[in-house]
């Protein structure tokens, strides 16, 4: 898959290219963020969609894949999910499986 193909793919997440890593990252609160209502109103307290709440997602979706696990890191803000890696083709296949999750799963 060439990198527009794979940028539009992942949207709205994007892809951020470094020297020696690479950044997937979500600008938090819109994206599914009825899901994240929802949860609130099941009393789920603490719930808001921001970038630690898509870590916590994150980090249960890498449970289900341990070779992954080890090659993916994060550093969320309240405003912005980011995973990053020096491994381009783990994080790839993250963020599409990831991203993949929420569009079947939890519509």
């Amino acid at each position: 898959m060439d990198i527009k193909d794979f940028e539009a793919a992942i949207k709205p997440f994007f892809w951020v290219k470094y020297e020696d890593t690479f950044s997937v990252c979500l600008d938090a609160g819109e994206y599914k963020a009825a899901i994240f209502d929802t949860w609130e109103e099941e009393g789920i307290e603490g719930v808001e969609g921001n970038g630690y709440d898509w870590e916590s997602l994150a980090i249960g979706f890498l449970a289900e894949r341990p070779a992954l696990a080890g090659e993916i890191s994060f550093d969320p803000e309240a405003g912005m999910f980011c995973a990053y890696s020096s491994n381009e083709a783990a994080l790839r296949e993250f963020i599409l499986g990831f991203k993949d999750a929420f569009e079947i799963k939890l519509r």
